[in-house]
């Protein structure tokens, strides 16, 4: 397993224990999550190619899929 899978598996855990920990304390680390997800996708798609950044990008948006819909909304207004 390479180094950007080994990355993954363990970002999806700090996901886990996010969610486990009080919503006051959620919401830093959360967006921390987030952004570094942008990151994990861009070296997962570097060492393995695009089908593998379309996969991982389909896991994060699974994660993350009531916070990217809070804020979709927030942007377009409603």
């Amino acid at each position: 397993m390479t180094a950007s899978l080994i990355a993954a598996c363990l970002w999806v855990l700090a996901c886990t224990v996010t969610a486990m920990l009080p919503m006051r304390l959620q919401i830093p680390l959360g967006l921390v999550l987030l952004l570094s997800a942008l990151l994990l996708l861009i070296w997962i798609g570097a060492e393995h190619g695009v089908w593998a950044a379309v996969l991982a990008v389909l896991a994060v948006l699974s994660l993350f899929r009531r916070p990217l819909g809070y804020l979709t909304r927030r942007a377009l207004g409603r």
